[in-house]
């Protein structure tokens, strides 16, 4: 748990600045299959530097940020300290630190593929109120949908230093069992940046999994960078088109492993 904790400590400036945002659609769809309300209380698991959170307290909820990076903690309190509903926590998603029957919703941004599974559907069963639901979300970066996104999947294939490990889509295995005995539903949703290279450059930074500056794969894998950038830039921009995926459903009520 430590390692998957401490590996964006070096990140954090670059997910502020360059990781997409959440579709406030998002919200909709949760008030219409979910019951979500302003007066619904959401716990944020994973908060990082508040992207997910900050659409539901737009959205007038109170909301548990709960995170263990100190430093992307941090940050989320920074960008959100305008929201006077928001409560920032230092736990994790198999200890979120909140009482019993606490929340009305569990959310999770690009963070469940960090989670122990099986302790995180026990804590989520623990904090939940009866009829209490969990959303699972994730910016699913299109890997084939332009000539563009497909020599950045190649590039990130070779200098990647454990990305094909990492990758979030292999959590999608453990969404049905989380959720069991209940069925989880899928709603995606068209999510999308566009970037100048300073900026493809913060995106590719705010990933994990990439060489850092110290690194001997760095420059190598900048200079690549540049030549991808070069050869697919429409008047200096490239695009990053994404399906935001939301897996949902309600929080088993039995308070077991």
């Amino acid at each position: 748990m430590s390692q998957s904790v401490d590996r964006f400590s070096s990140r954090v400036e670059n997910y502020v600045k360059y990781r997409p945002g959440y579709p406030t659609a998002i919200v909709q769809l949760l008030q219409e299959e979910c019951g979500l309300t302003a007066d619904s209380i959401i716990a944020d698991i994973g908060s990082g530097t508040g992207k997910l959170s900050e659409i539901f307290l737009a959205n007038g909820n109170h909301v548990f940020g709960i995170e263990p990076n100190a430093g992307m903690r941090a940050a989320g309190e920074t960008v959100l300290n305008r929201y006077s509903r928001f409560t920032s926590i230092e736990g994790t998603a198999e200890d979120t630190r909140l009482p019993d029957s606490t929340v009305d919703l569990i959310t999770a941004g690009q963070a469940f593929h960090w989670f122990d599974p099986a302790r995180a559907k026990a804590e989520a069963a623990r904090v939940v109120t009866d009829g209490g639901w969990a959303a699972l979300i994730w910016n699913d970066r299109k890997l084939q949908s332009s000539p563009f996104l497909e020599d950045y999947e190649a590039l990130l294939l070779k200098y990647g230093t454990d990305y094909q490990d990492v990758r979030h889509d292999k959590a999608e295995a453990a969404i049905a069992e989380f959720f069991a005995p209940e069925v989880a539903k899928l709603e995606i949703f068209p999510n999308q940046q566009i970037f100048d290279f300073e900026g493809l450059c913060g995106r590719v930074l705010s990933s994990s999994y990439t060489p850092e500056p110290n690194q001997p794969s760095f420059r190598p894998m900048i200079e690549e960078l540049e030549l991808v950038f070069k050869k697919h830039q429409d008047e200096g921009r490239v695009v990053f088109d994404y399906d935001t995926k939301v897996f949902y459903a309600l929080v088993p009520r039995q308070k077991t492993v």
